[in-house]
């Protein structure tokens, strides 16, 4: 997989690489054709997040709509929330 084509916004993606290696994480947004934007609330927050390639995530077929209409509109989102909707898919995988 070497392009953002199959990665959206509030994609659940896992790192594969680097530090963060392991980590479950949230899409934020789309940068460029092999990059994207990932935040997880706890080490990489809303204010900061990691930009990470696309070939370095394992990518998976769930995708929290929620979280990507509040993005849309504008609503106001925080790390707890983040957290909150992380919290299944760090006790599952």
């Amino acid at each position: 997989m070497d392009s953002t084509n199959d990665i959206t916004v509030g994609q659940v993606v896992k790192s594969r690489a680097g530090r963060d290696k392991g980590n479950i994480f949230l899409v934020l947004s789309v940068v460029d054709d092999k990059h994207v934007l990932i935040v997880d609330g706890n080490l990489r927050k809303l204010d900061r997040p990691k930009k990470k390639k696309a070939k370095h995530l394992t990518v998976y077929n769930t995708v929290l709509p929620e979280l990507k209409y509040k993005l849309d509109n504008n609503m106001k989102i925080n790390n707890a929330y983040i957290r909150k909707l992380l919290e299944p898919f760090n006790k599952s995988f």
